[in-house]
């Protein structure tokens, strides 16, 4: 299960990672609530204007113009796609150069005259590793302009990658090699509460996280136990065993708590996974509480938080601090699927639509 270091933590972190007090403001007018881009018109030969689910509603100024190559670009010519999202930023892969730059052109709030653009180093491909299908991407604080700011990109198969973008004299990648299969598809999260990027395996038995501030060459594991499991139907334990399966962790800064989350898909009229193009369907999702013991309880009831999942970073919000969000409910968004699930009776909501730009934004300062 050993990671095997490419270059020593220390040479990049100085000190330990914080994250700003500002992401816990959730309790603050000046924020907008969680929200997606649900819509783009031609606005010019190669911009578009932007509009997003919950927070036009309520705040109609926040209509914003992006780069058309960062909302349409699916194609497989395509010279930039857009490959993870966090905190707001959107991270691009630009194909021709093998390099990776984060926009913040998709935040709501940011300049639509004046965006952010930041080109991270060289991509450097470890031995029997790939580095053009990615995972995703996840900062360790609100803006990658921040000095201790580390950007983490996992790669789909063995390679797990960090950089520090506003370094002035070591900006470059740092590169582990993950040998246990478990963690080839899993998706990196940074946890403020352990101070730690952290990656669930598939299955959800272990959690490995990689402490950026010691200098170790294996990680920490947790094994994980599960309790108060639900008695399913054999119906119902049919349709899971048919489903696609994903684990996502998800830190409630506003609680401490962390959260595992299975997710449960099937493909549309059987198709293969493998077909391009693929409409998957939210079948089923479970939650669990997990402890630092690694005690994971199947809960119904998270109270007054929401869970985001989507091809960002997912993250948690207190509900009853955002308009229109919905508490005890985790909300799923993907290239086909805008789906809400209620924990207190197991409801899905599924619509089938195209989503160009499949990221949920967390909470924006609006003086951002």
């Amino acid at each position: 299960m050993s990671l095997l270091l490419g270059h020593s933590p220390k040479l990049f972190i100085r000190k330990p990672v914080l994250v700003r007090a500002s992401a816990g403001r959730s309790s603050s007018p000046l924020q907008t609530p969680p929200c997606f881009v649900c819509g783009e018109d031609p606005c010019g030969p190669d911009h578009v204007e932007l509009s997003f689910a919950y927070a036009t509603r309520f705040y109609p100024k926040l209509i914003k113009k992006a780069p058309v190559e960062l909302v349409y670009n699916d194609a497989s010519d395509a010279a930039v796609t857009t490959i993870g999202s966090s905190h707001g930023w959107v991270a691009s892969l630009m194909h021709d150069v093998g390099t990776l730059r984060l926009h913040d052109d998709l935040n709501p709030v940011a300049s639509n005259s004046d965006p952010k653009r930041i080109l991270l180093p060289p991509l450097v491909t470890l031995p029997h590793c790939q580095t053009q299908i990615i995972t995703n991407v996840s900062l360790s604080s609100p803006s990658p302009e921040e000095e201790d700011c580390v950007v983490a990109v996992k790669f789909l198969g063995h390679q797990l990658s960090f950089c520090r973008p506003a370094s002035q004299s070591n900006s470059k990648w740092f590169n582990i090699k993950i040998d246990n299969p478990c963690f080839f598809s899993s998706r990196v999260m940074f946890s403020k509460r352990h101070n730690m990027f952290r990656l669930p395996g598939a299955g959800g038995q272990l959690i490995g996280s990689w402490d950026l501030c010691e200098d170790k060459h294996t990680p920490k594991f947790q094994e994980l136990r599960y309790h108060n499991l639900p008695e399913l139907s054999k119906a119902e334990r049919e349709t899971m065993h048919s489903c696609f399966t994903s684990e996502h962790l998800v830190e409630s800064r506003s609680t401490g708590e962390t959260f595992l989350v299975k997710l449960f898909r099937q493909t549309v009229d059987g198709t293969s996974l493998k077909v391009k193009g693929t409409k998957l369907k939210t079948k089923g999702v479970m939650v669990f509480k997990v402890d630092d013991h690694g005690n994971a309880v199947y809960t119904q009831d998270i109270g007054d938080l929401a869970i985001f999942l989507s091809k960002s970073e997912p993250f948690c919000v207190r509900a009853s601090s955002f308009p229109g969000v919905i508490p005890n409910q985790v909300n799923i968004l993907d290239v086909r699927e805008v789906a809400f699930f209620k924990l207190t009776d197991s409801s899905i909501i599924s619509y089938t639509h195209r989503i160009k730009a499949p990221y949920f934004f967390p909470p924006q300062n609006i003086e951002y």
